[in-house]
Parts: structure tokens; C-alpha cells; sequence
């Protein structure tokens, strides 16, 4: 198979340089193991006078003219893209258009100088080492920076927010159970206040109908009077023994000398005055409300029937008459449907005190 490669001390084209003299030819280059060393990190080729560098020089050239010859036309349907060439190659080609196959991977207007802003840009986008593509270490170390920047700002926002929410609510908590405590304590005073003021009306209220009684009484005890002045009870209403027939006494006892004067308790008629058996004589006033009040044992009579009588006024004397084992009034109280009640609550409830 030919090969469009140019055999090895065949003078090369003159797109590379400035053809040789008249009198020069190319030099036969036939690399030995001690000529050609690993090549490590990057290193630079000094040109030599009136040719082209041995070494990586023009083995790069040979391998972009045999890409240009035979490998560009694959290529030629792909996008283009960049190459970084480097420093010994880009400065021993001064115009890399003119290769075959390599022009259009370059620009068509690109300068002719040996060292163009291309080839400066090219170099140090090569001594650049590519993290990610289209970003540099420095760029992509910035925009990494950038990020966590960004992340930790908003961490720390974040933070803040969760923060002055907590501030709020316990806040609002706070706030609220203060009110509530101040309701509470509002209400508890309301209740204290409503029980102080329902306890002084019922007293006063009490005071006032104790007033209203003590009034009445007063007044009741200006229109009534006990029956005797001086006196001593002996027997009250409803005591058992033999000596009352009813087997049980039926009125209130004031034991008195004999003579004493009797009185009426209140304003009324004279019913009946007269000699009434075991009661001995008696005197029965009937009242207004026609409750009536029987005067017995007396030993002088001083009113007749149909009499009107007041309080206060001398009805009779006392005295040891009937069934009687002294001198004494016996006192009874009847309604008007003529039940037989105690004397005793009834003249307390006139305002009287025996």
C-alpha cells in the first residue's frame, strides 16, 4: 500500500520554513536508544540553525502530515474542536494553515506570526490542567468555593429562620400564658369580688329583716303587755302529772302574791267574766283576729262581759281559786277555731319576752 508519507532525508516542502540553500540539504535523522530519552513533564527543543529540531520536532510534523494525508477525511465530518499544540511545535510552525488536512483545524484568518494570541492562548489553556470541561482548577476551585458559600449562607439562613420561628413561638407561648394567668387571676378576683358582695347583701339583708323584726316587735310590744309586773313561772305548756285532768298542763303559770294586779296583754272585748270551775274565777278577752285569752285562778274580778278593754289595763287580781295549789295566773292562748297553743311562743311572737 503506498504511503504519501515523504521517505526519511527527502527535503521536506517549504511550508515549514525557509527552504535550504543551494549548497544545504536536509540532514538524514536516524534516532538511536542514547538520541531519543523519555520525554517527561514538558520540556523545550532549541531549534538549530537553518533547519528543523530533531528530536519531538519533526516527529510531530511527520505524524500531522500523515493525519493531514490520510486520516482528515473522517474528521472533516465531525465538529471541529481545539487543540493545544506544544511550544516546540507551535513555534517551529509558523503557519499551520498551509498543512494539508491541518487548515481546517485552525482558523483560516489566522495571523502568520510565529507566535500569535491563538498559540499564547492555546499555551495556557495547556498549562492549565482541566478539572471539568471548560473550567480550569482555579475556576472550578471558585465556583466550589461559590457553592459552598452559597450553602453555607443558606444553612445559616435557614438556621436564623428556625431560630427566630422558635423566638416566636415561645414568644407567643409566653404571651399566651400570660393572659391566660391574667384571666385566670381576673376571674379569680371577679369570683372573690361576686362572693364578698353576695356574702355582705345576705348580710345586710339579714341585718335588715333582723332590723324589721326588732321594729315590729317594738311595736307589737308598745300594743302588748305581759299580764303581771312582778312574777315567777312555774309550769309551762304540755308538762305531764296527775293534778291537771288532761293528764297534761295546758297554759303558762305566773305565780304571784295574791292581789296582784292583772293586766290585759292587748286590746279586745270581754267575753266572759266569771266562776269557771277547776279554773276558778275567769276573765276571756277575745282579740280583733279572734284569737282569745283566758285569765284564771283570780281572786277579784274588775270587767264584765262586752267590755272593751286596752293594753295595759287591770282586768282582775291574782289569786288561789279552783284547782290550784297557790297563787298563781294560769295563762292560755286559743285560736280562733279554739285549739289550745303554747302562750309562751305566742307572746314571744307578739314581741314578748316571759
Amino acid at each position: 500500500m503506498a504511503s504519501n508519507e515523504p521517505a526519511l532525508g527527502t527535503p521536506l516542502p517549504s511550508v515549514y520554513g525557509d527552504a535550504p540553500g543551494e549548497n544545504e540539504s536536509w540532514e538524514e535523522w536516524d534516532p538511536t536508544e542514547e538520541s531519543v530519552r523519555p520525554v517527561r513533564g514538558r520540556h523545550r527543543v532549541a531549534k538549530q540553525r537553518g533547519g528543523l529540531a530533531r528530536s519531538s520536532t519533526v516527529l510531530g510534523v511527520g505524524v500531522i502530515a500523515a493525519v493531514g494525508a490520510g486520516g482528515m477525511a473522517t474528521a472533516q465530518t465531525k465538529p471541529p474542536v481545539s487543540i493545544s499544540l506544544p511550544d516546540s511545535i507551535s513555534e517551529s510552525l509558523p503557519d499551520l494553515g498551509s498543512l494539508p488536512g491541518v487548515g481546517e483545524l485552525v482558523a483560516h484568518d489566522a495571523p502568520s506570526s510565529p507566535r500569535t494570541a491563538a498559540a499564547q492562548a492555546d499555551q495556557k489553556i495547556a498549562a492549565a490542567p482541566l478539572t471539568m470541561t471548560g473550567l480550569s482548577t482555579s475556576e472550578a476551585e471558585q465556583g466550589a468555593i461559590d457553592a459552598g458559600e452559597a450553602l453555607r449562607a443558606r444553612i445559616l439562613q435557614q438556621a436564623a429562620q428556625q431560630k427566630a420561628g422558635a423566638v416566636a413561638e415561645a414568644k407567643e407561648a409566653a404571651q399566651q400564658a400570660a393572659a391566660q394567668q391574667a384571666a385566670e387571676e381576673a376571674r379569680a378576683k371577679q369570683d372573690a369580688a361576686e362572693a364578698k358582695a353576695a356574702a355582705e347583701k345576705k348580710a345586710a339583708e339579714a341585718a335588715a329583716a333582723k332590723k324589721a323584726e326588732e321594729e315590729r316587735l317594738a311595736k307589737l310590744a308598745a300594743s302588748y303587755s305581759l299580764p303581771v309586773g312582778s312574777y315567777t313561772l312555774t309550769s309551762t305548756f304540755g308538762e305531764a302529772g296527775s293534778m291537771w285532768s288532761s293528764g297534761h298542763h295546758t297554759g303558762l303559770d305566773f305565780a304571784a302574791p295574791t292581789g296582784t294586779p292583772l293586766k290585759a296583754i292587748h286590746s279586745g272585748t270581754v267575753k266572759s267574766a266569771g266562776w269557771a270551775g277547776a279554773y276558778g274565777y275567769r276573765t276571756v278577752i277575745e282579740l280583733d283576729d279572734g284569737s282569745e285569752l283566758w285569765y284564771c285562778h283570780q281572786s277579784s274580778l274588775a270587767v264584765s262581759v262586752g267590755q272593751k278593754v286596752a293594753t295595759g289595763d287591770v282586768i282582775g287580781r291574782v289569786g288561789a281559786t279552783g284547782n290550784v295549789t297557790g297563787p298563781h295566773l294560769h295563762l292560755e292562748v286559743h285560736t280562733p277555731s279554739g285549739t289550745g297553743i303554747d302562750p309562751m311562743a305566742w307572746l314571744q311572737s307578739k314581741g314578748l319576752n316571759p
